[in-house]
Formats: structure tokens, C-alpha cells, sequence
């Protein structure tokens, strides 16, 4: 069953492109119309000149680039194949996310093909592959000529037309047709798993396997996966309806609400309480047993995957920006089947746990480990309240921030008396209960206004970002680097303190002269909203590289960053430079 849902959405994936095609299509909902077809963004005219040379000029759109290193080029004659250089000229470096380092072309490329022989006749073959910025990427394609080398003459062959369902890639082959940004969007959803934030809950859902029949593992087990899967498409429902209304909005927008924060902050706050045995809240919220889940488990089967869901909101995997990216771009129908496949990869690991005995020989045998193990697990869950309330703080103020504290307290001292005991003074109990809650809410919700805007920057060389700053330090002369960046963004956090502020990535920021601008997103802006969408993201960290040259086009690099991999895009744009 490990492969189970991955070859359902190939199936359907493949099915649907059999039937529609991916080109603009009037009035089918699984058409792109924001992509140009193949011919059009990439037009290649091939020239036979006096020295016996093939020139071949790309005439690219805008927004879309070619890769240096899918270029193919095949001579024959009669069946024999000729040999032929190609002089290629070097491209403009990009990190790419499937191909890793890599040179790609935008607007226009030209490459020489010298012939040792220049034969009379021969028919040319020209590979080549592309992708758009916007988050599309095209199959390798092949083009066919008919040269007649004594007048110069080259005439396109027709191609006969392929099957979609023949042209299906494999996973990792760099083409972003719906199926692929569905297997995006799962492998995305399956390394959320392993996020700070989603990792403590799912730990304790998985010891329940530990000491359940097959019949009880198997029924949690899709339940949970309805619950993830449902909460994805709820978040995909509530992000259709506000683009639909305008707002350029995306994965982890609820987190620039200082009042969802807190809540979350909350949330954490008493699952850890629960787990270190200070407060008793039923063990059936995470499905470990007991009369409770005898009564409930179902229940908390399906709002454990719910769960997961929302503390992974401030989580962002590899492969989810350009999957996120992608189906924010798209109608409503691909946008949902984007969703369905991340909820799909989140919940796949559960799934294979509860059917795989192979997969639960991996885990521990039940024991008194167990209850030491939860006790552990209230650790990172209180930390993850403290990181909330900072960001909460960094928002709106220092205030507000004690308030939510002070909220904190008050919310453990009502779960504190609620639990009680049998004796008379329970109702007493639990009226303060009550009110130590009514007392948590008020403070939560109070805000203390803060001061001026202001941008959290990381280094002593950064600065705020705009648009107008980009085209400013550009017409100087200078290349620049942006960092769109959030304090409720973890994976941007990790990126900064481990490879951007460290000491290495900076000289090499101030050795190549490069401006770093950083477009702080922990509270709402419609502005880098914007700037996000005019790169095909729907959510961060996003990572900008602009050459010098006001004309030439940025570079995208990956959203998991490594210092290696920034100083070589650092150098790679000073080497164009010179």
C-alpha cells in the first residue's frame, strides 16, 4: 500500500491529460491559460551559412528561459550520423530546484553548429528544454529540419503529434505538467512530517500503532488521512475565495493575524500541559488509548489530522513553494487537486504505518518509554508557544506580548481547576475555571498599538525592500539580493541564521559588492503580496538574485538554501559582470 494514493493521482492525473490538453483551451477547467504554448515561448529559426556552419537563434518570451544543458543536437545523413560541434555560449547562472546548478538563457540565444564534412543534404535534430518563471516547465522537445547546405535552404519536418498519456515524465524529469506538480505537491506534503511543528503531534498518533489491532489501526489511519486531507482543501477553498475577492493571499497568511498566533501560541501551550501530566485533557485528542478514545477515537482520529495541518502552517517543505505556486495560478479544480495531493503526502506516512507491518517493526515495542516519551515531546511544544508569542510580540509590541503571556498563565490555571475532583468545592472549581478562560480570551486578544512600521533586518549590511530600491541599486550598477523573509516563517529562520547571516555568505555579499534587501512579510503588505505573485509563489521564503545589467532577468534560487550554493550564485553574477 506504500504506493497506493501516489498511483491514484498519477492515474487521474494522466486520465485527465489524455482527455483535455495543456495548452489554452476555451472553457476546460484543467487548461493553463497564464502559459504560452511551447512554439510560441520558445521560437527556434535554424540558418545554414557560406562556411558551412547551422546557426540556430532562439527567439524567447518573456518570462521564460531555456536550460544550457538539455541542448541536444543530432546531424544525419542516409541513417548515418555526422559529426557535428556545437559552440554554445555560457548562460546565466541559476539554482535551480530539480537540476541543482545550472545555466539557462532568457530573451534570446544563438548556438554554431560546425560540421566536420558539410554534407550536401542532412536532416537536423534539435533538443532543447524550458520553463516559465511563473512555476511551468515544458517536456524536452525535439525539432526536426531538412538543410540543403548548397542553398542554404532549412525547412521544417513535421512532427507527428504524441499522446499525452505517452508523454508522462518521471518523477524528478523537470517537467511541471499537472501530474508533476501533483507529485510536487505530495513528496511537499510528505516531508512536512518532518517540520519542528508537525513532528511532536504526529510522534504521539504514531505510538498508538504500537498496541492496536488491525482492524482499530487501519480505521484511525484513513481517518486521519480524511482529516488532513479535508483541512487542505478547506485552506485551498478559503485562499480561492479571497483571490476571487482580490487579495493576494498565501500559505501561512492566517499567521499575519496576531490573533491566530495566539491562539495557535495557546493550542501548544495546553497540548504540553496535557503531555507532561500538569493538566488531564483525554487522551483521545491524540488517540492513545483508554476509555476516552474507546468513545472517541474516531473523532480524535480525524481532528489529530486537522491538527497537524494547522501547526504546519508555519512550515514550508521543499517542493511545496513551486506545487503552492503553481496552484495559485491555475483555476479552481487544479488548484484543488494541488491541495488534495499535499494533504495526500502529509497523511501517506500515517497510512503506510497503520497497513505496513514491515514499516511498524521500525517502531519501538510498547513500554514505559512510552510515558516518557510524551512527557518529552511537552518540550518542543512549549518552545514552539514561546517562538508564537515572540512573533505575536514582533508584530503588534512588547505589550502585547506580556499580555498573551499573562494569558498563557491564566489559560493553565483554568485547565488547572477544570479537571477537579468529585468533592463539593468542584462547581466552585470549576466557576474559576470559567473565568481564569474568559480572563485567558480578553488578554489574548488585547492590543497594544505598536510604533512607526519598521523592517526586521538580520544584518548590519541589509536594508528594506522595494521595488523602486531594486531599479535604484540596478541603474548603479550594482547586483542585488533579495530575502523575503517572515517571523512566523520557519524554514526562512533556519535559512538565515544557518547559511545568509553567517559570516562566509556575508563577505561574499560585500566581496561581490551586492546589495541585500530584505521584504519583511510577518505582517501583511500588499506589496510583496504582489511581488510574490509576479514570481509564481504563493508563500515564502522567496529568494531573488538580479544581476547588474538593469536588462537581464533575476534568478530564482531554491527556497532550502546552502552556503555553497549562495556564493556560487554570488559569483556567478560578478563573473557576468566581468
Amino acid at each position: 500500500m506504500r504506493f497506493v494514493l501516489a498511483s491514484l493521482l498519477w492515474l487521474y492525473s494522466s486520465l485527465v491529460l489524455a482527455q483535455f490538453p495543456t495548452g489554452t483551451s476555451g472553457s476546460n477547467p484543467f487548461a493553463q491559460p497564464d502559459f504560452l504554448p511551447v512554439e510560441e515561448a520558445y521560437q527556434l529559426a535554424v540558418e545554414p551559412t557560406d562556411d558551412g556552419r547551422v546557426r540556430l537563434y532562439w527567439r524567447i518570451a518573456e518570462g521564460y528561459y531555456l536550460y544550457q544543458h538539455a541542448f541536444d543536437f543530432r546531424l544525419e545523413r542516409g541513417g548515418e550520423s555526422l559529426q557535428v560541434s556545437a559552440e554554445v555560449p555560457p548562460g546565466l547562472a541559476r539554482s535551480d530546484e530539480f537540476f541543482g546548478d545550472v545555466q539557462v538563457y532568457y530573451n534570446e540565444v544563438e548556438v554554431l553548429l560546425q560540421v566536420r564534412e558539410p554534407p550536401g543534404f542532412a536532416r537536423l535534430s534539435v533538443q532543447s528544454q524550458g520553463c516559465a518563471d511563473a512555476g511551468l516547465c515544458y517536456p524536452p522537445r525535439t525539432e526536426v529540419f531538412d538543410i540543403d547546405f548548397g542553398t542554404g535552404q532549412a525547412n521544417p519536418v513535421a512532427q507527428a503529434p504524441v499522446a499525452a498519456t505517452a508523454s508522462l515524465p518521471a518523477a524528478g524529469a523537470g517537467l511541471s505538467t499537472l501530474p508533476y506538480m501533483l507529485l510536487l505537491a505530495f513528496f511537499g506534503g510528505a516531508i512536512l512530517n518532518l517540520m519542528p511543528c508537525v513532528f511532536p503531534v504526529l510522534s504521539l498518533k504514531v505510538l498508538g500503532f504500537a498496541n492496536t489491532g488491525r482492524h482499530e489501526r487501519l480505521h484511525h489511519g484513513w481517518l486521519y488521512t480524511l482529516g488532513v486531507i479535508a483541512s487542505f482543501l478547506a485552506v485551498a477553498g478559503v485562499l480561492i475565495a479571497l483571490q476571487t475577492a482580490g487579495q493576494a493571499v498565501g500559505w501561512g497568511f492566517q499567521l499575519q493575524s496576531p490573533g491566530f498566533v495566539i491562539a495557535l501560541a495557546y493550542l501548544f501551550l495546553a497540548m504540553g500541559l496535557s503531555l507532561s501530566g500538569m493538566v488531564q485533557l483525554g487522551s483521545s485528542v491524540m488517540n492513545l488509548g483508554g476509555s476516552l478514545a474507546e468513545r472517541q477515537g474516531s473523532a480524535g482520529s480525524f481532528f489529530t489530522g486537522v491538527l497537524a495541518v494547522v501547526v504546519a502552517s508555519p512550515c514550508t517543505a521543499p517542493f511545496m513553494g513551486t506545487a503552492l505556486g503553481f496552484a495559485l495560478t491555475q483555476p479552481a479544480l487544479v488548484s484543488l487537486a494541488i491541495f488534495f495531493a499535499l494533504g495526500a503526502g502529509m497523511a501517506a506516512p500515517m497510512l503506510l504505518l497503520s497497513y505496513s507491518s514491515r514499516a511498524r517493526d521500525w517502531l519501538p515495542r510498547p513500554g514505559v518509554w512510552m510515558e516518557t516519551l510524551k512527557q518529552l515531546l511537552a518540550f518542543p511544544l512549549y518552545a514552539t508557544a514561546i517562538w508564537l508569542l515572540w512573533v505575536a510580540g514582533r508584530q503588534t509590541s512588547v505589550d502585547t506580548m506580556a499580555a498573551a503571556l499573562s494569558g498563557g498563565l491564566l489559560l493553565a490555571l483554568a485547565l488547572w481547576l477544570w479537571q477537579g475532583d468529585t468533592s463539593s468545592g468542584r462547581t466552585a472549581r470549576r466557576v474559576l475555571a470559567l473565568a481564569s478562560l474568559a480572563g485567558a480570551l480578553a488578554l489574548g486578544l488585547w492590543r497594544i498599538p505598536t510604533g512607526p512600521d519598521t523592517v526586521a533586518i538580520g544584518v548590519g549590511d541589509a536594508s528594506a525592500w522595494s521595488e523602486e530600491r531594486v531599479e535604484e541599486l540596478r541603474r548603479s550598477g550594482r547586483p542585488v539580493f533579495v530575502d523575503v523573509t517572515a517571523d512566523w516563517c520557519i524554514t526562512c529562520i533556519a535559512n538565515e541564521q544557518g547559511v545568509l547571516y553567517t559570516e562566509a555568505v556575508q563577505a561574499a555579499f560585500r566581496a561581490h559588492n551586492v546589495a541585500f534587501l530584505v521584504a519583511d512579510w510577518t505582517n501583511y503588505d500588499a506589496d510583496i503580496a504582489n511581488y510574490l505573485r509576479s514570481h509564481g509563489r504563493s508563500g515564502i521564503p522567496l529568494y531573488v538574485l538580479y544581476p547588474a545589467d538593469p536588462a537581464a532577468a533575476p534568478v530564482l534560487l531554491p527556497q532550502i538554501l546552502t552556503r555553497n550554493g549562495v556564493i556560487s550564485s554570488l559569483e556567478s553574477i560578478s563573473a557576468d559582470r566581468g
